[in-house]
């Protein structure tokens, strides 16, 4: 049986994937608890009814967006991997840091939902979450952190969470933070691109690692 959300990925002129797309920036601005069906249905223009028809209960269309997004970011992973294979290691996190930096910050939702899943204090009891594990062990797998990643050891995860950490904070902490630095939007995407290689560049470098001891 095909699933709402596959209509929608597969109609995207659809009223279910506009409903989806808005349900998306919506979530990702005010969380599960802080939405309403009601705000997602006056953001598309459409009545309550017809949200329901198309989704059915609040918990559904958050799955169908958790679902969405986890699939978007797997693809995105992919096309990151086929540019930066066989590249030297500083390559890779230079090239991997403008494109998902890009990629996020044209979809803040994105970073916006998965800290507050993930470092905020209430949950939902959906049944759906984002494949977070497996994104870890497949960017340690492509940065030669370890060679097979179903035995990604903690070490190269930890790493791994780092960087996600490091750049859905500055996705999710624009309004914040360029204000603080007295920059406009492009100034700003710039100096995070910048400021992420600055630190993780040599962090991951052979030279650094040896001199660290982290192998």
């Amino acid at each position: 049986m095909v699933t709402p959300l596959e209509k929608a990925r597969k109609n995207p002129d659809s009223m279910k994937a506009k409903i989806l797309t808005v349900a998306r920036c919506v979530f990702g601005e005010y969380g599960f608890h802080g939405t309403t069906t009601r705000m997602i249905a006056r953001e598309v223009g459409i009545d309550i009814s017809t949200l329901y028809y198309h989704w059915g209960e609040k918990g559904d269309l958050y799955a169908a967006v958790i679902l969405d997004i986890t699939e978007d970011l797997r693809k995105k992973l992919q096309d990151v991997e086929k540019v930066i294979h066989g590249k030297p290691l500083a390559v890779r996190l230079d090239i991997a840091i403008d494109m998902m930096t890009d990629y996020l910050f044209e979809h803040p939702e994105i970073s916006n939902l998965i800290l507050l899943r993930y470092f905020g204090k209430t949950r939902t009891n959906t049944g759906f979450d984002f494949r977070v594990p497996e994104f870890i062990s497949d960017i340690a797998r492509s940065m030669n952190l370890c060679s097979d990643k179903a035995n990604a050891p903690k070490k190269a995860r930890m790493q791994v969470l780092a960087i996600m950490n490091a750049i859905h904070n500055f996705i999710s902490g624009e309004d914040f933070f360029k204000p603080m630095l007295e920059m406009e939007r492009d100034e700003y995407i710039r100096s995070v691109k910048e400021t992420l290689k600055f630190i993780l560049i040599p962090a991951f470098s052979h030279e650094y690692k040896e001199d660290t001891g982290w192998l």
